[in-house]
């Protein structure tokens, strides 16, 4: 296989544990990190490779029953599972937020059946209030503290901020990645968009930006692209891990062009802002300006009518207008695993809202296997004849 971006990025998506055992093996210390609210930034600044955890849908779960009910998050049972089967034994220490109950929980979990060199819980607040922002500021300053401890070295000032701004120089190649998939036909699939994210997730922000750069000189330049199909779709709702997913909508008739999901633009688009101190412009980007359901947002209804209902929908729910108007999709895949409370609820909500400016949509619960493709196919399939 010839060595080009796209290609590697499908390599390390294959074997992500392969890149991070060299990095081990050079010596590296590499810090495993679940879900977006981990502050990265404040890792790469002492010189640790934030790694992202992720599940395997090839994997059958047969350990993680012993410490999480199976009527809990499968992708984060799947986590659990492959930690419990030594799969994560490269990790020097974990990082884990309050992405919702269950992520919680098991961020303890592993912490006392794995017990890593290095463990820390950030509490994220579910609220953006200035006073959620200052809790969670002192929550950062506590967490630069243990990352020094482990380290022994000091985070300077001078280091957060050049690690803010190789992040934020990845953010920026990720939205021109994204915006090579605004033609029609897109440069670049969802498929191997998908597997350059799980590849960012797995390397050192540097490695991930040459990465990047590699990929985007690539699609620009390659004539055999993705053909046109007549759906356009955006994905939202619970993490995308891996490709079969999307590979089966894009084998059946559509491009994948957009996502809202926490490995794709949910992760990647909000910048840090820059301020005086730092900390205050990681806390603003993690707390307020990452979208998920797990954040509550001040509500503007006042009473119960039709005219606060939908101007609070709009509040929520008006980026995803934005992406697709700015991609020029025809329809919305809703896909939420089973059991994963904080993207169901919202589904009502934002089923109202794509109703409202009508942006066909469709929702679908899905367990973290292949084996429930086959039932999902149909139903894509029934979707895209009626907007097709």
């Amino acid at each position: 296989m010839a060595e080009t971006g796209l290609n590697r990025a499908k390599e390390i998506c294959q074997d992500r544990a392969v890149s991070a055992r060299e990095l081990k093996a050079g010596g590296r210390k590499i810090i495993g990190y679940l879900d977006i609210f981990p502050v990265l930034e404040m890792m790469t600044a002492l010189d640790l490779v934030p790694y992202r955890l992720l599940g395997d849908i090839n994997e059958p779960i047969t350990r993680a029953d012993t410490c999480l009910p199976t009527v809990v998050c499968p992708f984060l049972r799947s986590v659990m599972d492959l930690g419990l089967k030594g799969k994560y034994d490269f990790l020097d220490g974990v990082v884990m937020a309050h992405g919702c109950e269950v992520s919680e929980k098991t961020a303890h979990i592993w912490r006392i059946y794995l017990d890593p060199p290095y463990a820390h819980f950030l509490d994220t607040p579910h609220t953006t209030h200035p006073s959620a922002r200052q809790q969670f500021k002192a929550l950062l300053k506590y967490f630069k503290e243990t990352l020094e401890v482990f380290t022994g070295k000091e985070l300077s000032t001078e280091k957060l901020r050049e690690a803010i701004r190789i992040h934020n120089r990845q953010r920026a190649l990720v939205r021109e990645l994204y915006h090579l998939r605004k033609p029609d036909p897109p440069l670049v699939s969802g498929v191997e968009t998908v597997q350059v994210l799980i590849a960012l997730a797995s390397l050192p922000v540097a490695e991930g930006n040459e990465l990047l750069r590699q990929v985007i000189g690539e699609v620009k330049q390659r004539k055999n692209g993705p053909p046109g199909k007549p759906a356009r779709l955006m994905v939202w709702g619970s993490i995308i891990d891996n490709t079969a997913l999307i590979d089966l909508m894009e084998s059946i008739g559509a491009n994948v062009v957009m996502d809202d999901t926490s490995l794709g633009s949910r992760a990647y688009f909000p910048p840090v802002e820059p301020t005086d101190d730092p900390l205050d412009g990681l806390a603003h980007r993690y707390l307020v300006a990452l979208n998920s359901p797990r954040t509550f947002r001040e509500t503007i209804l006042n009473k119960i009518n039709k005219k606060d209902y939908l101007t609070d929908l709009e509040n929520r729910f008006g980026y995803l207008k934005d992406y697709a108007r700015e991609w020029s999709v025809n329809g919305v895949i809703l896909q939420v695993l089973r059991y994963c409370d904080i993207h169901g609820y919202e589904v009502p909500g934002l089923s109202d809202y794509l109703d409202h400016i009508g942006l066909p949509g469709i929702y679908l619960e899905h367990d973290y296997g292949k084996a429930a493709l086959a039932q999902l196919r149909t139903r894509v399939q029934a979707f895209l004849e009626i907007i097709g």
